[in-house]
């Protein structure tokens, strides 16, 4: 009787291409670095960038330096202004500096700047105060807070320099007619608009002026193109800029 069992296969020396696990390439130690590049650049690109960096540091301080000579050459604003202006300036920081210590603060600031014919609103006031004033040596700090506290600005006081330069600024950008319609409303009190013979005589008395009436009323009739009495604003204007 012929055996049932089945001659068995020989194990194969190889693995299977099918259930086996496939060959891979042995990995290129080069892999991941880009062609062409080699490590010993890097120094030499890093020393470039530092060379650059250098030269535009160097060029900004140029700069800097040209345009802080040029500001110090420049007229300041107060040498600009008319002999009569800054006494005016002077005066007025006087008047308001109520305590004589040489600083004003933000009320005697902004009344220093009516006197001189500047209404700026408080924002503005504040405004210039933050770029321009400094704390009071009476000033201090509330309790707890750090060395970064920041005065308020309503706080600050202004040194007569500091005065000085903002009301000439302010004097200087100012339109000619502004000035001239301050000067008019100093004779036309009353809001007539006009100059009559009256705020003439009173302004005369008031600056010690001995002019005869004759020569008041010479002077209205010249200036009064239109027979009406007095000096209308145009024609003030039209006086002072001519």
């Amino acid at each position: 009787m012929a055996s049932s069992q089945h001659p068995s296969f020989p194990i194969r020396p190889y693995p299977s291409s099918i259930s086996g696990p496939s060959q891979q390439p042995p990995q290129s130690s080069t892999r991941g670095k880009p062609l062409g590049f080699s490590q010993s650049h890097a120094p030499a690109a890093r020393e470039a960038a530092r060379i650059e960096r250098d030269r535009l540091d160097r060029e900004r301080q140029q700069v800097a330096q040209k345009s802080t000579h040029a500001q110090s050459q420049a007229p300041s604003a107060l040498s600009q202004l008319a002999d009569e202006q800054r006494d005016e300036v002077n005066e007025a920081f006087a008047l308001f500096d109520l305590d004589k210590d040489g600083l004003i603060d933000y009320h005697e600031f902004k009344v220093a700047l009516k006197a001189l014919g500047f209404d700026l609103p408080k924002p503005e006031l504040l405004d210039l105060l933050t770029s321009h004033g400094i704390a009071p040596p009476s000033y201090q700090p509330p309790p707890g807070s750090s060395g970064q506290h920041v005065v308020p600005a309503s706080r600050l006081h202004l040194t007569l320099n500091s005065f000085q330069q903002i009301a000439s600024e302010l004097i200087l950008a100012r339109d000619p007619r502004d000035e001239i319609l301050r000067a008019f409303d100093l004779f036309d009190t009353e809001g007539k608009g006009m100059i009559s013979l009256d705020d003439l005589r009173r302004v005369a008395r008031e600056l010690g002026e001995g002019l005869e009436e004759e020569e008041l009323s010479a002077m209205i009739e010249e200036f009064d193109l239109e027979g009406k009495g007095g000096v209308g604003r145009d024609e003030f204007i039209g006086i002072c800029m001519n």
